[in-house]
């Protein structure tokens, strides 16, 4: 059992997990124009919290994760409010091929996980629709402190540097803010601050 499966059945009870989505979406909404013709995937989806903030604004939303117990929840959650638009996926975008095709691809805090993000992002280009849009909320970079000892992912990411990525691969528009801060208790009992920022931008064609 992954990590994350552990943690799936409490995820949806963190206050900090359910204000920053708050925040997240939020803040898409402010920078893209959603609209309910929009085709969306969430990638990392977790228990769907995001989606469910976005579903008033979205079409038809398809939740993409590699933990099982994430997805299962997401199908309860989907299954209990009676909803016909949105559907969990248990999948591995990273090893596996995928060739539907969106409007609008969005995550949280999942590319900090992903070993090679140059290739996940170029990925995420190939399933867009021309003019299609991606948004991305992640750590800002950080001295390995928010995930502790034997975290193997990024400390977070410099901006430019993310913003570099995207225009290499062929995304322009790009607009990014501060969306949200994580108050959290560190592994030496003190509580620091950690800004999440929300990067959005769209393939030209």
């Amino acid at each position: 059992m992954s990590d994350f499966d552990l943690k799936a059945s409490d995820w949806d009870k963190n206050p900090n997990n359910i204000s920053r989505t708050k925040a997240v979406a939020a803040t898409m909404i402010q920078q893209i124009q959603l609209n309910k013709e929009m085709k969306a995937l969430e990638y990392g989806a977790g228990t769907a919290l995001l989606s469910f903030a976005l579903k008033e604004n979205l079409g038809e939303i398809t939740l993409m994760d590699n933990s099982t117990e994430m997805t299962r929840i997401s199908n309860e959650k989907i299954n209990y409010s009676e909803l016909t638009d949105m559907k969990a996926l248990f999948f591995d975008l990273e090893h596996e091929h995928h060739h539907e095709k969106y409007d609008i691809i969005y995550s949280q805090m999942v590319m900090h996980h992903i070993e090679n993000v140059d290739a996940m992002l170029y990925i995420f280009y190939q399933l867009l629709h021309p003019l299609g849009y991606i948004a991305i909320a992640d750590l800002y970079p950080e001295d390995g402190s928010f995930h502790g000892e034997g975290f193997n992912g990024h400390l977070g990411f410099d901006l430019n540097e993310f913003i570099m990525k995207l225009k290499i691969i062929g995304f322009a528009n790009i607009k990014h803010e501060n969306c949200y801060t994580i108050k959290k208790q560190i592994s030496d009992g003190s509580k620091k601050e950690f800004p999440i920022f929300l990067i959005s931008a769209f393939k030209e064609r």
